[in-house]
């Protein structure tokens, strides 16, 4: 079975390559409150479809039921009849931009957002849709022309990298930069892109150029356009509606000069003193330069002509050395290879310098600086093509039939050290400590990247590469209480806990067996056959009276009623199925919530993503 195991796990890891060279530029934004969204003053003529609630929460079993609570903050699109269907527009309008919010959908439902009013992204209730296609949640939506055949009249459309969507009433996240059309003269010069989408933290889209607009898009195309809500389709809520827009001129160098002096030194030379290998001038920051030596000081001087004044980010990143800025004569410190800074520029032209010391004499020269301010996205202002940094290709494992890796997993605050990561073709995937028998995290999409583990000498860990839920800190999930209110213990100290390892079901499920003062558990996991989330039985062998399964801890635990509760400012669910009549109640610790219920041989419970 061994053997069988680790011939499968090689038959499933990907090497897409030998290197990849990427750019390593950290996104900068603009830091911007959401839309407080007290009222919809922000919007141009709602129509009685939309109204401002305090919450929302969405039926798992009624189609487009969305019960709201009175009260800010919560933007709901709510259609009564055919009448009162209307998308919501925003009275501002757009060019690049980057959004960022929360939204919520019902059972079956359907929406949209469109940038400049003409790009749709699609929100779709897609829970457990294997094959994601354009029309699916997070897809680009596709274009369209009644004038083609039919089965063809849609076209360049774009599915989601895979579907991490969630389940109805749980709060998805969607973060979309984009970049909006370029016009000379009224002719359009450059289409419209989707910079990168992410949705619930996983990248699903990157610069996909958009050659027009989506279906059912406001007329013609224009370099700017309002944020569009679709609001005729189906029931949905959004929150924390942060939109950043980019529509500032960017700072540029002005009378660039290079000069080059020979390495290796270990201080800053005086270079009134020190003789120049090269001199020239440049209209670029760049190493590409003949004529180099093996180790260097390479120094720019010039102007910076700044228009927009405000706090700007400076991101400067090197190879094969170190290097540091000075602007408006004040030198900053960019430690490392990623040095990261920032400071406040008035408007006008203002002394520059850059300093590159290559100091590995075996690497490749080269740097890039990158700068963002108030309405500016960060962009190269040196040579980006020029800085190529080798990267190993991710080991990708997939999960065709179910799968298991043993490494460790890293989660906020520590490092699982025992980690069983159990992965299934349904594309719903758990990660198991065997430390405290308990269950680490779940997640949706692709399986693991090994890279960590397996490159080189690698570290022994592996990390999830779909959109991840987390369960807290790792602690055992059965104790002994005296009481209802005794406090769950922080370790295995005084429990006799002897883990007893695993065995795989028919279906190469793994089934985990332990020992916990002196009683033998059983804890089986199993992914739905949907993929909408996993059922766990624990069972105790001839318990006593005074056991107690965790079943979860969150800052916010809501008890909905027939056993099903929501985790997490509605993360998601847990429904309980089989209790042995025990009753499950939430408890105050510390800052937090914890759902127990009482154990006399087996506890079944499901957890919907």
């Amino acid at each position: 079975m061994i053997q069988r195991f680790f011939e499968q796990v090689r038959r499933q890891v990907k090497f897409i390559g030998i290197y990849l060279f990427v750019l390593l530029a950290i996104p900068a934004t603009n830091a911007q409150s959401p839309l407080p969204l007290s009222d919809l003053s922000f919007f141009k003529s709602p129509s009685s479809n939309w109204q401002i609630a305090g919450d929302a929460h969405a039926d798992l079993e009624s189609k487009g039921l969305l019960i709201v609570k009175s009260g800010t903050g919560v933007l709901v699109n709510k259609p009564v009849n055919e009448n009162t269907k209307a998308d919501l527009y925003s009275t501002e309008e757009y060019g690049d931009a980057d959004l960022e919010l929360d939204y919520m959908m019902t059972k079956e439902s359907n929406s949209g957002i469109y940038l400049q009013g003409r790009y749709e992204v699609q929100l779709l209730d897609s829970w457990g849709v294997l094959n994601s296609k354009p029309g699916d949640n997070g897809g680009i939506y596709e274009r369209w022309d009644e004038s083609r055949p039919e089965g063809k009249k849609g076209f360049e459309g774009y599915a989601p990298r895979q579907n991490v969507s969630k389940a109805p009433g749980l709060w998805q996240h969607l973060k979309i930069s984009f970049r909006g059309p370029r016009f000379v003269n009224g002719v359009k010069t450059d289409n419209a892109k989707m910079l990168s989408v992410e949705l619930n933290g996983v990248l699903i889209h990157e610069n996909v150029e958009l050659f027009g607009s989506t279906r059912g898009a406001l007329e013609g195309e224009s370099a700017k356009g309002p944020l569009r809500l679709q609001g005729d389709h189906g029931t949905v809520a959004f929150r924390n509606i942060q939109i950043t827009s980019y529509d500032k001129e960017r700072p540029q160098l002005q009378n660039l000069k290079y000069t080059v002096y020979k390495g290796p030194v270990n201080k800053e030379p005086d270079y009134t003193k020190t003789t120049a290998l090269l001199k020239g001038t440049s209209t670029v920051l760049t190493t590409n330069i003949n004529n180099l030596p093996d180790t260097f000081i390479m120094r720019y001087t010039g102007m910076l002509r700044v228009t927009e004044p405000g706090e700007y980010n400076l991101n400067l990143f090197t190879t094969a050395g170190t290097g540091y800025l000075t602007i408006n004569n004040r030198k900053l410190k960019m430690t490392g290879r990623r040095g990261t800074n920032s400071l406040s520029l008035p408007t006008g032209d203002m002394p520059f310098e850059l300093v590159y010391y290559k100091t590995m004499d075996w690497g490749k020269p080269a740097f890039g600086l990158f700068v963002s301010g108030p309405g500016i996205r960060e962009f190269a202002i040196s040579d980006a093509d020029n800085l190529s940094i080798e990267q190993t290709d991710p080991i990708l494992v997939d999960a065709p039939v179910n799968t298991l890796l043993r490494s460790f997993m890293d989660i906020p605050g520590m490092r699982v050290v025992h980690a069983v990561s159990v992965g299934s073709p349904e594309g719903l995937h758990y990660t198991y400590d065997m430390d405290h028998s308990t269950l680490v995290q779940i997640w949706r999409g692709g399986f693991l990247d090994a890279t960590p583990m397996w490159h080189e000498r690698g570290d022994g860990s592996s990390r999830p590469t779909g959109s991840r839920q987390l369960f807290g800190k790792p602690v055992l999930n059965v104790e002994r209480l005296s009481s209802a209110g005794s406090p769950w213990k922080a370790d295995t100290a005084g429990t006799s806990f002897r883990p007893k390892g695993y065995e795989l079901d028919e279906k190469d499920r793994p089934v985990f067996h332990y020992f916990i003062y002196g009683f033998s558990v059983r804890d089986a996991t199993q992914v739905l056959e949907n993929g909408q989330g996993i059922i766990r039985e624990i069972a105790v062998l001839n318990p006593s009276g005074d056991l107690f399964v965790r079943l979860g801890e969150s800052r916010v635990i809501e008890d909905m009623g027939n056993g099903l509760f929501l985790f997490d400012d509605k993360s998601y669910y847990l429904r309980l199925d089989e209790t042995d009549g025990e009753k499950a109640f939430i408890r105050d610790v510390d800052d937090k919530k914890e759902l127990l219920i009482p154990i006399k041989s087996k506890i079944k419970y499901t957890i919907l993503y």
